[in-house]
């Protein structure tokens, strides 16, 4: 029993897979060595040739839980080393101390594996371990550094922020030269070696490079590589106080590591000159291995009803919006794992949406659409009662006997007989939806309804349905309260029509209704998770995104299941008849005390 992710699946060409097949056909990379582990140069010229066709890499900042767009680019990186013969590296980009948590290395680490890939590697490559953290490469970026002060292509620059601010100029207007930038190399190199002697305050003076304060590039216009910032780091502890920018940091990460094609995000396109002149100068020294990387960019994931800054969902937990990082409506990965979605799920979500170079949004149903494609020829199949009133069927006792229950089967899954079959018991008493009864029924409705006059004059007979997987019964009415709302459903059990048996079909339904035996239902908790925001591109508005949050993200109900459902371990998933897709909740479900969350519908319900 296979999903569509597990078969091969067509690979769609684009841009990015061009631009490695056109380097493997043309051979860029094919005489590159390779140390071993990361490395400067002279390591990687000690080494042997490099049995990884490509090298690419995935390299979160460890600030925070990874989302559907990490997701993506996870996907994106490790498939196409996959795919082309090559690895991808996981390194932690942990150049801001300030920031960084081992919680999040952890948590980055599960999401990468849980997702069906690793930065271990067979073949030729079984004794790499490719999990790297850019802070290991401190020493060498310092040594750069110190290379790029003294070939003249660096200064400290001792303005204020303000002043450096002003000076840089705008889109319009140039910007102007600090006045020290024409220190001379040894003054700049002891200036430099005072900033990491602790010697000066945070913030009183930053390293730059000296490019071009003309550039119509601000990007070019002198960049800022290295500042002051006395803080404890996750991995080096209190070594440092001087701290390289991550503009400076990314490219010399890529090429210690002899990363081939460095992918990344659209918003780092104006940046990329930066990063060539910064690999070609260190590449004029020697300091690093060539051909060196070269970065190209991709659009990010934009998806409609989705949130992704770090920071604004960092707000929605801090301001308990949502119970936490996992909750089952974020759009972390540990979220939309405690959701109910699959690994194979969001590969086949990252195959179909594909790679482009332009900005769009991509429709949330993508998503759900690709979930239901993997869950749909899987799962097992259940019935579930949401919102329950009883039935009562009155002619029970004389029909089949007082007490009686009467088995009933079905199979686990409709389409694989090997799945078996489930088993459950009918009796006087069952479960239904509170929605399966109108007093007086629409038009279309087919399910329950008594008797009655239409608004036309006409006289109407009492409903017949189906109870799935059992007998046709036909309405005989409902009792209400005082306040009106009604508490039991009453019908009539039509003799020798009961599901698999010879002239069950002789009376013709056009209603079939899921229902819960009262007699062994389970009793559960069942959360419906529904999309968190109502506006299709929150939080890029006027509108204070709080203010777009769906009120209606998270309904929890009592339900009944059927008994199948009784002592499913958690994080099973299932198909609830008619209802949608849930999963037993990793957290908080038990045994004797079941939690169902909602994964997804049978089908879009926003569709416009």
């Amino acid at each position: 029993m296979t999903s569509p992710a597990d078969k091969e699946t067509p690979k769609t060409s684009n841009f990015l897979r061009q631009i490695i097949e056109h380097d493997l056909a043309k051979g860029t990379y094919s005489g590159r060595q390779w140390g071993g582990s990361p490395g400067d140069g002279a390591h990687h010229a000690a080494g042997q040739p490099d049995p990884a066709k490509v090298r690419l890499r995935f390299p979160p900042e460890p600030n925070g839980y990874l989302h559907v767009g990490h997701a993506k680019s996870i996907c994106l990186n490790f498939g196409l080393a996959r795919d082309y013969g090559g690895v991808c590296h996981l390194r932690f980009d942990d150049t801001n101390p300030e920031k960084e948590d081992t919680e999040y290395v952890d948590s980055i680490k599960d999401a990468v594996q849980w997702l069906g890939f690793d930065w271990h590697n067979g073949g030729p490559l079984e004794q790499e371990v490719n999990l790297y953290q850019a802070s290991d490469y401190f020493d060498f970026m310092y040594r750069a550094a110190e290379y790029l002060i003294e070939t003249g292509h660096a200064y400290v620059d001792e303005q204020t922020a303000d002043e450096m601010r002003h000076n840089r100029g705008d889109f319009v207007k140039p910007g102007v030269n600090s006045p020290f930038r024409n220190r001379t190399p040894a003054e700049n190199l002891a200036r430099f070696r005072e900033m990491r002697d602790h010697r000066h305050a945070d913030g009183a003076m930053v390293l730059r490079t000296k490019i071009d304060m003309a550039s119509p590039n601000i990007n070019m216009r002198d960049p800022a590589i290295y500042r002051i910032r006395r803080a404890h780091h996750h991995n080096t502890g209190d070594k440092w106080c001087i701290y390289p920018m991550y503009t400076f940091a990314h490219p010399i990460e890529d090429a210690l590591e002899q990363i081939t094609h460095s992918f990344c995000t659209l918003e780092f396109e104006d940046q990329r000159p930066f990063y060539d002149w910064l690999l070609d100068r260190l590449a004029e020294g020697g300091l690093i291995a060539t051909p060196h990387p070269r970065q190209y960019e991709f659009a990010r994931l934009n998806l409609t009803y989705v949130m992704t800054s770090k920071r604004k969902l960092a707000q929605l937990v801090y301001d308990h919006k949502v119970s936490g990082w996992d909750d089952p409506r974020m759009p972390t990965i540990v979220g939309l794992r405690r959701r109910g979605y699959t690994p194979e799920a969001i590969q086949l979500f990252a195959e179909r949406i594909g790679v482009t170079k332009s900005d769009s949004w991509i429709d949330y149903s993508t998503l759900e659409g690709a979930l239901r494609d993997t869950l749909d020829p899987i799962v097992p199949r259940a019935m579930a009662v949401l919102d329950p009133v009883k039935l009562v069927l009155t002619n029970w006792d004389e029909v089949m006997g007082a007490d009686k229950l009467d088995d009933c089967s079905a199979p686990v899954h409709p389409h694989h007989e090997d799945m078996g079959k489930r088993h459950f018991k009918i009796g006087k008493e069952v479960w239904i939806e509170r929605t399966d009864y109108e007093e007086v029924p629409p038009k279309g409705f087919f399910r329950l309804f008594p008797a009655h006059t239409n608004s036309s004059g006409q006289a109407i007979a009492a409903s017949k349905v189906r109870l799935k997987y059992g007998h046709v019964i036909e309405c005989a009415g409902a009792v209400k309260d005082a306040a009106g709302k009604i508490t039991e459903v009453h019908a009539k059990l039509i003799p020798d029509t009961k599901s698999g048996t010879p002239g069950s079909d002789a009376i013709k339904v056009k209603g079939v209704i899921t229902w819960v035996g009262v007699s062994n239902a389970v009793e559960a908790e069942v959360r419906l998770y529904d999309r968190l925001f109502t506006a299709e591109h929150p939080g890029t508005g006027d509108k204070d995104f709080l203010e777009e949050l769906n009120a209606d993200s998270l309904k929890t109900v009592t339900a009944f299941v059927e008994p199948s459902l009784a002592d499913v371990p958690a994080g099973m998933r299932f198909q609830f008849e008619r209802h949608g897709y849930f999963v037993t909740d990793l957290i908080n479900h038990k045994a004797d005390k079941p939690v169902f969350n909602r994964i997804t519908g049978m089908k879009d319900s926003w569709v416009k």
